[in-house]
């Protein structure tokens, strides 16, 4: 049986990194550069057309090297935690510990929609001690998440550099969890892209999740991943930010960048 389910692993692994962004087949749009350049940050951003299957991208270097995948990691969390009733339902409330924490948004009970928005870590720490290491490790196994690595604490290793995944690499991700061609139930799956949907409108859909955290040189790496919708079309992306700058307003720079990129191709007007 456990030959079985390692070989299982083993090719559901193989179909996701197959699904990821042809990098070969690329379109390098150096154009791009300026709005990494004007706010002082390095980055990458990697965009994939659905229905012609052509993938842009600025910066090839960065968008094939894998980073700490900080809070974009509670997508996969989620699904982890909803697909094996660590999260019982959506509307799964975990009580505050009392242990007050920077965020403040953080510092009560909170339902899972409301600890993916405003991205609770310590929510999403306990859902992980919940679903336990060898369950994490199993399904990073199968979906082929990076490199897979969870070694040390249960509720830190997508935080502390230890697991790691390309931009590349969350591309393919999002574009399975969109087609629900993820190793859950649809109903599972349906649940995390509602929580994602953040901007819905007569033009477009947007939706995304974000991520801030550290490299081993104390850089601050930040992430945008998703998707956004217009005329029934869906186009894939991820943004990722690089800044050495200790002041840098993460949240601020790293969807920025994004909304003038997608702009600048052409979104939100209603017209791709």
């Amino acid at each position: 049986m456990r030959k079985f389910l390692i070989l299982t692993g083993a090719i559901l692994s193989s179909i996701l990194l197959m699904n990821a962004c042809s990098v070969n087949k690329a379109k390098i749009d150096n154009n791009l550069k300026k709005y990494f350049e004007t706010r002082n940050v390095k980055g990458c951003f990697t965009m994939m057309n659905n229905a012609t299957g052509s993938v842009t991208v600025y910066n090839m270097e960065l968008d094939t090297m894998r980073f700490s995948p900080a809070s974009t990691f509670k997508v996969v969390n989620a699904l982890i935690g909803l697909e094996t009733g660590a999260i019982t339902n959506d509307s799964m409330v975990i009580r505050w510990d009392g242990v007050r924490r920077p965020v403040k948004e953080w510092n009560k009970s909170l339902s899972l929609p409301e600890a993916f928005k405003v991205s609770s870590v310590p929510y999403f720490q306990e859902v992980a001690r919940r679903i336990g290491k060898d369950t994490l490790q199993r399904y990073l196994n199968t979906l082929g998440y990076g490199n897979m690595n969870i070694e040390g604490p249960v509720d830190s290793f997508w935080l502390n550099n230890t697991l790691k995944i390309s931009p590349d690499e969350q591309l393919g991700l999002m574009k399975q969890l969109y087609f629900d061609q993820l190793p859950f139930r649809k109903s599972v799956q349906q649940s995390v892209r509602n929580m994602m949907l953040q901007e819905d409108n007569t033009l477009y859909q947007l939706s995304y999740k974000t991520g801030w955290g550290y490299n081993e040189k104390n850089e601050s790496i930040g992430w945008v991943v998703g998707w956004i919708e217009e005329n029934r079309h869906v186009y894939f992306f991820v943004t990722l930010v690089q800044s050495d700058n200790p002041e840098i307003d993460m949240p601020d720079v790293r969807m920025n960048i994004t909304r003038d990129i997608l702009k600048e191709l052409g979104f939100f007007e209603g017209k791709k």
